[in-house]
């Protein structure tokens, strides 16, 4: 959710390595306290809350920009300066740099009281504090900052891990901005002229790997989790596929988004039948989980909300539709292609819709909107592409190198079908004992469907109790899978980016690198 240096490409090849020492908790708007990482593991687990609060939600609250707004947004706990002073910041993989304190004033009254409830930072009062005496103006794709550069000591909530002299921005003003950011996209010489949070992450140390994985969890989840250098195996199942992103000279802005090509979309309705291909969707899309909504162009946009029974939008471009589509067990269907496998992530309508308000004053609008300046998958996406959990394994990654020596926990479990991914070989390899195709690459209960949908994995069927872990990881090679192509900086040198996207148990790791 930002304007873009230009880029040069790299590819992501990720190993297991190391275990890190983590642990879950309830995530919550008050402060929270654990222990975590272990120096020298490689890896730290953050948590993230996720705010939910439908109270915000009231009709007039409906007239905001729901695509942006910070009670439906993913945050991160950061303890800043010398005493800490407790900042929550929106992570955001669209953009590249880290700022707080927003302007208050400038947001709406029912926003007032989340935005100053968000943490400040003052400087005069951390004696670790040093103002570089530069300064920058940040735009978003709604909301501006104009920041003023320092560096401090900023550590992570619930872990011992601490990094010294980390350049961020102090906003002096800022508009329609509910909270600081915390953009954990392409860092120095790809996007900043300087080392942002991930490359500090590497630089002191405290990863093996500019890498992370991000667990969002479902709409109504309170709770999620980042594992920075490291992969949490017990969030999918099985081996890692890959994705192709898209590089910044052949994407659609010439930025260095994660962009993606989407192969096309389509709605399986409850009946199970799969509807055409909509016209104008194979088209790229980048990942951005700083957007709460999915942008589509506006013809694209306007024919699914018709499927839907939402004919037209409202004023402020919102697709009113029955709140009964929640409860139906239909999905929306992004297709990809990568690797020499045909990738469908299937979407619930229940993650694809906004529920807004309670009782009779409740409202539901479709989680699309139109746009003619851009396209991304947002969080309505990204919560049911990594969509099932078997507990918390963190794992560091040493090295950079094979993606399929990563391998998931997870196993599949009977009747799981809410969101699905079908993982198809272009070369028809035979799927695993009791995974035999279904129609349109649906299977039965556990799956063990026969039908006339050709050969699939047994990847089918998960919960969408926990979501999306994004792995990311820098690695060159000049259009080859080599592990070689990093300078002593561990920066890319060249090649093609790669999306690392995890098949197994119906779960996408929509990886990017840094």
């Amino acid at each position: 959710m930002a304007a873009f240096p230009s880029l040069s490409a790299s590819f992501v090849l990720l190993q297991l390595a190391l275990t890190c020492s983590a642990q879950h908790l309830n995530l919550t708007t008050r402060p929270l306290h654990l222990t975590g990482h272990t120096p020298g593991d490689g890896c730290v687990h953050l948590p993230i809350i996720h705010s939910t609060n439908t109270d915000h939600f009231a009709r007039r609250g409906i007239q905001l920009a729901l695509n942006n707004r910070s009670d439906v947004a993913y945050y991160a706990q950061l303890e800043i300066g010398t005493p800490p002073q407790t900042v929550y910041t929106q992570l955001d993989t669209g953009s590249f740099e880290l700022w707080v304190n927003p302007d208050c004033t400038t947001v709406s009254p029912s926003d007032l009281s989340f935005c100053d409830h968000i943490g400040f930072y003052n400087a005069s009062l951390s004696s670790t504090s040093k103002s570089l005496g530069t300064s920058k103006t940040l735009r978003y794709g709604i909301g501006a900052a104009n920041i003023s550069y320092v560096t401090d000591t900023i550590s992570l909530s619930g872990s011992s891990t601490s990094l010294k002299d980390i350049q961020f921005g102090v906003a002096t003003s800022s508009k329609d901005a509910f909270s600081g950011i915390l953009g954990i996209g392409y860092g120095q010489g790809l996007a900043t002229k300087y080392p942002n949070f991930i490359d500090q992450l590497y630089a002191q140390k405290i990863t093996k790997v500019k890498a992370y994985t991000l667990a969002l969890g479902s709409k109504t989840a309170q709770q999620g989790s980042i594992v920075f250098g490291g992969v949490d195996t017990s969030k999918f199942a099985g081996p890692l596929a890959r994705l192709p992103i898209i590089s910044a000279g052949d994407s659609p802005d010439g930025v260095p988004r994660f962009w993606v090509q989407m192969n096309g979309i389509r709605l399986t309705p409850p009946s199970g039948q799969s509807m055409g291909v909509y016209e104008g969707s194979k088209i790229p899309a980048f990942l951005d989980s700083g957007s709460t909504m999915t942008i589509l162009p506006p013809a694209l946009a306007n024919k699914i909300a018709e499927d839907f029974g939402s004919p037209e939008k409202d004023a402020n471009g919102f697709y009113s539709v029955g709140c009964g589509y929640v409860e139906m067990n239909g999905t929306m269907d992004f297709e990809f292609v990568g690797s020499g496998q045909k990738v469908t992530v299937r979407v619930p309508y229940k993650e694809m819709i906004r529920e807004v308000g309670q009782g009779e004053s409740k409202m539901c609008f479709l989680g699309i909107m139109g746009s003619e300046s851009f396209t991304l998958l947002g969080d309505t996406f990204l919560r049911s592409v990594y969509a099932t959990s078997c507990g918390n394994t963190p794992a560091a990654l040493r090295d950079v190198t094979d993606l399929s020596r990563v391998v998931g926990n997870c196993q599949i479990q009977a009747g799981q079908k809410e969101a699905v991914v079908d993982v198809v070989s272009e070369t028809s390899i035979a799927p695993p004992t009791g995974s035999t195709g279904g129609t349109d690459g649906v299977t039965g209960t556990g799956g063990n469907g026969n039908g006339n949908g050709g050969t699939r994995t047994a990847w089918g069927f998960v919960t969408t109790t926990l979501a999306v872990p994004i792995a990311t990881g820098l690695v060159g090679g000049g259009g080859s899978m080599s592990a070689t192509a990093l300078d002593s900086s561990g920066r890319s040198m060249a090649g093609d980016v790669v999306l690392s996207v995890a098949m197994a148990v119906g779960a996408a790791v929509l990886g990017s690198l840094l």
